[in-house]
Parts: C-alpha cells; sequence; structure tokens
C-alpha cells in the first residue's frame, strides 16, 4: 500500500527554526501595542498573543514604529493585559494544491468543510504585483457563458475582467452562481467575503450545487469575522486563482464582493492612522482597488487567463459612490442590475442599456455587432417611449421605431432570460430572427 507523506513533510518543513517574542504595551479598543519586535516585524506579518489564563489570539501588524508595532486582532480583544507575551510568525505566504479543489477553505488556507485539507509544496505570496503590462497577452477568444445575455449583447472573453453593479435582493448572488456552472474554463474560484454565515452552506449546496462544487475552490470570510480576515480572503482568492493560472488553466474568479473588501480596508486603514478622505474611504482605497483587479486578467506567454467578475453592493442605485467610481474605471466592462426588472420576473436582472461590455467590438464579428447595436437601439427608444406606452397615451402608427419597440420588446425580453444550451452563433440566429430584417 502507498503512502503519501507529502503533505506531512510540508508541514513539518513549515515550522520555523527560531522564534521571537515581544511583549503587550498598551490595548485599545481597536489595536494593540506590542514593544520588542520592530526591528524584526514586518507590515502584514501574524502575530500569536499568549493570555494570562493560556488561550491565545492572533493578529495582525498594521503599523511599525521604531519602539513598537500596532497590532490589529482577528478576534475580540478581551482578555488581554499589559505584557502579555507575542510571537511573532512570518507567515505571508498561501500553500495552495490541487487537492482544493471542490473545497471550502478560510482565509488563512484552513479548511471549513470538516475534512483534512493539505498545503501545497511551495509557496504562493499572498500580495504580489501583477504581470508586466508589457508582457501581458490580449484578451483571448469570446466565451460561452450558458446564457443568452452574455452570449450576445453582453459578450465576455477570456481574460476580461467585469463588475457586477447590483443592490441587495436583485439576483446577484444567483446570477454568479450560473456562472460557476455555466462559463466554459477549467478553474473556479469564488470569493465571498462578508457574507452571513447561514449563506455560505446555502450559496454551495444549494445556488452552486455539487455540479459546480467539482471545479470550485470557494474561500470564505463571514460578516462577524475581523475586516484583516476579509481583506486577506480578497488576496487568498486572488493568490489561488494565480497558481492555478501559472499551470496553464483558464480560472474564473468570482468575488462577492469588493465593497466588503474595501470597507474592511477602511476600517484597517483608519485604526493604523491614515486619515479619511473619500467618504470617510482613506486615500490609499483607490490603489489597494487598482492593485488587485490588475492581477487578474490574461496571463503572460506561457501561462493561462484569469477572467475575473467583482460584484460592487451599489445602495439606492448610486454609481457615483466612491468604490462604485473607482471600480468601474479599472475594470473591462460593468454590468449593472435593476430591481425594477428583477421585480418584473426577469432574470438576470440587467439594465443593458446602462451596461457595457469592453471586449466589444473585437470579440464579434461585424454582422454581430450590427445585431447588438440594433438591440441597444430598440431598447433605448421603448425605454423612452415606455411612460407614454404604459399609461396608453400612445398611438400605433405614430412612429415606426417605437412601433418595432413594441412588437419585440416582450420577445427580447424573454431571449434575454433563457440559458443558452446552444453555441454562440446560434444564440445570435435566434436573436437576430426576433429582429427580423432591418427595412
Amino acid at each position: 500500500m502507498f503512502i503519501d507523506f507529502k503533505p506531512l513533510r510540508n508541514t513539518l518543513f513549515a515550522i520555523p527554526a527560531s522564534r521571537r517574542f515581544g511583549k503587550v504595551d498598551s490595548v485599545g479598543t481597536a489595536a494593540i501595542r506590542v514593544g520588542g519586535l520592530s526591528v524584526h516585524g514586518h507590515l502584514g506579518d501574524q502575530l500569536t498573543i499568549t493570555k494570562s489564563n493560556s488561550t491565545r489570539i492572533d493578529g495582525e501588524i498594521i503599523a511599525l514604529e521604531k519602539s513598537y508595532v500596532l497590532l490589529m486582532p482577528y478576534g475580540p480583544s478581551d482578555g488581554i493585559a499589559i505584557g502579555d507575551l507575542v510571537e511573532l510568525n512570518h507567515t505571508n505566504c498561501v500553500y495552495p494544491a490541487e487537492t482544493w479543489v471542490g473545497r471550502i477553505i478560510d482565509a488563512f488556507g484552513e479548511a471549513l468543510d470538516g475534512r483534512p485539507l493539505y498545503r501545497g509544496e511551495k509557496s504562493v505570496p499572498l500580495r504580489r504585483p501583477p504581470p508586466a503590462a508589457a508582457s501581458r497577452r490580449s484578451l483571448g477568444a469570446r466565451l460561452n457563458t450558458s446564457l443568452a445575455i452574455f452570449n450576445t449583447v453582453l459578450p465576455i472573453a477570456r481574460g476580461q475582467r467585469i463588475g457586477v453593479f447590483a443592490g441587495s435582493g436583485v439576483g446577484k448572488s444567483s446570477l454568479l452562481a450560473e456562472m460557476a456552472r455555466g462559463l466554459d474554463c477549467d478553474i473556479v474560484v469564488i470569493a465571498l467575503i462578508g457574507e452571513r454565515g447561514r449563506e455560505l452552506r446555502e450559496f454551495t449546496e444549494r445556488v452552486l450545487g455539487a455540479q459546480g462544487m467539482k471545479r470550485a475552490v470557494v474561500i470564505a470570510a463571514t460578516s462577524d469575522q475581523s475586516p484583516l480576515v476579509k481583506r486577506r480572503a480578497a488576496w487568498m482568492a486572488m493568490a489561488v486563482a494565480e497558481y492555478f493560472r501559472d499551470q496553464g488553466k483558464h480560472v474564473l474568479l468570482l468575488m462577492d464582493s469588493i465593497t466588503r473588501f474595501a470597507e474592511a480596508h477602511r476600517e484597517v486603514a483608519l485604526t493604523a492612522g491614515e486619515p479619511p478622505s473619500l467618504r470617510a474611504f482613506p486615500p490609499s482605497t483607490a490603489n489597494l482597488i487598482a492593485s488587485l483587479t490588475e492581477r487578474a486578467g490574461p496571463g503572460p506567454d506561457g501561462t493561462g487567463d484569469i477572467t475575473a467578475i467583482f460584484s460592487v453592493l451599489v445602495a439606492g442605485s448610486d454609481m457615483e459612490e466612491p468604490i462604485a467610481d473607482i471600480t468601474r474605471g479599472v475594470l473591462d466592462g460593468h454590468i449593472i442590475l435593476e430591481r425594477e426588472i428583477a421585480e418584473s420576473g426577469r432574470f438576470p436582472a440587467i439594465d443593458i442599456t446602462r451596461s457595457v461590455s469592453r471586449c466589444l467590438p473585437e470579440s464579434a464579428t461585424h454582422e454581430e455587432n450590427a445585431v447588438i447595436v440594433r438591440v441597444r437601439k430598440i431598447l433605448g427608444i421603448y425605454e423612452k417611449s415606455a411612460p407614454m406606452i404604459l399609461t396608453g397615451l400612445y398611438t400605433k402608427g405614430s412612429s415606426e421605431e417605437v412601433d418595432e419597440a413594441i412588437s419585440v420588446h416582450i420577445k427580447l425580453e424573454h431571449f434575454f432570460a433563457r440559458n443558452a444550451s446552444e453555441p454562440i452563433n446560434e444564440s445570435f440566429k435566434l436573436l437576430t430572427g426576433i429582429l427580423g430584417r432591418p427595412e
């Protein structure tokens, strides 16, 4: 019988040869000052505090001074006292492995599904720069998403980065699950940041399902956890996606949500002393979002690609609030989910006239682009005329364009709600059939 000792060996090799300690100098409501480690610690290093009752609590260095480091704990700081022993742990790397596929893990690479999880042989940086801009490939071919709306008017190309902007209760999670199940890729990495605890199992078992989990790695940080953990979960998901990308695989990264990632960073940055500026968000927020999203996308030659979909929580449909504005500017397209469309019963509840895919026009043929332009024109005409149409004030024959918009509107709504089991070109044929020949 063959016994694989690699997981045990990797764990043993990770044990440090030496250990450094400091002591708690002062305890605040959000941060703890530790003396004796300022010369040896680095920003982002983990620390472990041993309380007087021998219980332990972990935290992270968020600021450095000459005589002390500022620590933010991962959990409640109750029971911590001045003089408690603090151990320094240099653990800014993760150890992903092929065996992580089909698993649910936390922001530190530990299993959340109750089964053993073995670390990989090689470490991967939690935060690393994106591939050099001059060496990255262009966007790849258009992807089959198994959803008619994305196979036609809002295409997604391999390596594209899209933002899904939505309020609560408009089908955001269901849309991400549809992408996880149906989009053409090798591996799916899903980051659930700041979700309610009960939603984790519901998402993986009911929304995503066994079929979706077969090729997925789920990284979760629930709403009750420290902002440090939520922020780390996003970096963990990106590091895992990069691990599989570097093996030449096409990775779909779904991050829900980048808003909670930014809010977690706000808490950490303000605690570390950074001043607020953008509606209470610190100045580093814009660069933080850009540095995360830039890590996704097409890889350099010899590697795979990361196609990324980031959800953005938009309160009251305010697309000008800081996180929505920053994210929209650094991504390759934005999908806007509209509450009124969701209430009408159409899923996905995408407002097509306000949504943009920046892989167009290159990812479609000349004929397909003509169809997309025509669809957008028809939808725009119907939207402008909707108040008159719905109140019965419009008289048929008053405008040929409005008559056409009325005649195909319901058919278009049904088309945008359908799952597409056919190839992309067949989806376009169906859409062209609905529109008929242009006069």
